[in-house]
């Protein structure tokens, strides 16, 4: 029989898993989680070296009996993750790294006395060389993890809303407790400036949503409604009661807009930072789209779980650094720093823009805020006409409103600028008072 050329099956084989990688997990039975979706990648590659050890002895007169090892690192790995998922994370971070080095290593030595072909050269060297970077990244990124939990202690508690928990951090006394809901992608020590201003005149609890901060990452889509379920959850196992006055910065706008809507009853006042703007569903569509399950299926979401399995090898640590984040308090720009630097938060993030649009339509259910008080803050800098236009539709929600443009203030600079969060403060203590004295809002 015709032997087969061993640099095409290298190639082939390769290729090959790389395919199965990504046919994994587009399957329905991978879930959307980052663990489950990193196995799947896992077994994918398992095959292509499975295929490569397999078809060489087999077809050609250069078996590559090597390559069963990292068929079986791989493929033993990657099951256990899809299996068990992130509750084996903590154990298997510390073990790949070391594991994967020494197996390359041992593979670069394999296939150096065994594989003659140019295809060593200029596939399976570059090839270990990835793996050998990931396995350093990986061991960075678990000792940072590490080294970043001791450095930031969680403040607060975390309380399980059902399946996973939350972290809740009230400080201050008084009423309406005021809580305050970060923008997309960002946690609770992003309002390092303004949580703790706000908690010398009433109680204020701030909060991070599912994969962020020291939050658990969640099984179900986090769109709008789901936040704001859980939210509910939070605050009322949290034993924080009502009345609430809200305040949601950017994409946390859209999630106090779906908060006041659900629960009217509980919610007395309102302050809406740049925030992101609703969005009426199309025509002939008149019902916002209801929280995805655990079992829905969205080609979005598995791309977003895919692209933030790179957090496990460091690779968001790399631009962690680079974030402008020295207007925070020092302690606070640390540990958004640390979180930045998480996959989690990467994961959870990239998941709250693909839902932006169910988000922005479930929060078009606030459609009259009637005449409880209402501060619109608009950042001056970088606001174009349909901006502007959008955040004096959001005042007109209410009949006792005020809609301040802060001409000097950026988007982010109003959490985050020490000035620019006095500001937002400030308007934040007029709705308290507002709420306290039944009086209306006075510019």
């Amino acid at each position: 029989m015709k032997k087969w050329h061993i640099g095409w099956t290298v190639v082939g084989s390769l290729t090959a898993g790389l395919l199965a990688a990504l046919l994994l997990v587009a399957t329905p039975f991978i879930r959307a989680q980052e663990s489950e979706v990193t196995g799947a990648v896992l077994c994918g590659f398992a095959v292509g070296w499975a295929m490569l050890a397999f078809l060489s002895i087999r077809f050609t007169n250069q078996p590559q009996r090597w390559a069963f090892a990292p068929a079986a690192f791989f493929g033993i790995s990657g099951l256990l993750l899809v299996v068990f998922g992130s509750s084996v994370d903590g154990v298997l971070s510390w073990i790949w790294p070391p594991s994967l080095l020494a197996l390359v290593i041992w593979m670069f030595i394999h296939a150096r006395r065994r594989l003659d072909s140019r295809s060593r050269g200029w596939l399976l060297y570059p090839v270990m060389a990835v793996l050998a970077l990931l396995s350093i990244g990986g061991g960075y990124q678990t000792v940072a993890l590490a080294a970043d939990a001791s450095a930031h202690p969680m403040p607060g508690e975390l309380i399980d809303v059902g399946g996973h928990s939350l972290h809740l951090y009230c400080a201050g006394s008084g009423s309406p407790t005021v809580v305050l809901q970060p923008g997309a992608g960002e946690m609770s020590s992003n309002h390092g400036w303004i949580r703790p201003a706000v908690a010398r005149d009433t109680r204020v609890c701030i909060y991070d949503r599912a994969g962020k901060g020291w939050s658990d990452p969640a099984d179900a889509t986090q769109d709008a409604s789901q936040i704001t379920t859980e939210l509910h959850t939070l605050l009322h196992d949290g034993n924080v009661p009502g009345p609430y006055v809200l305040a949601g910065h950017s994409f946390g706008g859209l999630y106090v807009l779906t908060f006041a809507a659900r629960y009217p009853d509980e919610v007395v006042g309102m302050v809406l930072i740049d925030s992101t703007a609703p969005q009426s569903p199309p025509a002939g569509d008149p019902e916002a789209p209801a929280a995805s399950s655990v079992g829905d299926y969205s080609v979005m979401g598995r791309i977003s779980t895919l692209m933030s399995t790179s957090g496990r090898v460091g690779l968001s640590r790399l631009y962690s650094p680079f974030e402008d984040l020295d207007s925070l308090p020092p302690t606070s720009r640390d540990e958004v720093r640390a979180n930045i630097a998480t996959s989690n938060n990467l994961r959870s993030t990239l998941d709250e823009y693909v839902q932006g649009n169910a988000s922005m339509q479930e929060a078009a259910a606030l459609t009259d805020f009637g005449t409880k008080p209402l501060i619109v803050l608009t950042a001056g800098t970088g606001s174009d006409s349909k901006h502007l236009a959008s955040e004096e539709k959001l005042a007109a929600l209410s009949t006792n409103n005020l809609h301040l443009t802060v001409k000097t203030a950026t988007h982010e600079s109003l959490i985050a600028d020490k000035n620019d969060a006095s500001v937002t403060t400030q308007a934040i203590l007029d709705v308290v008072t507002s709420v306290r004295d039944g009086e209306p809002l006075v510019n």
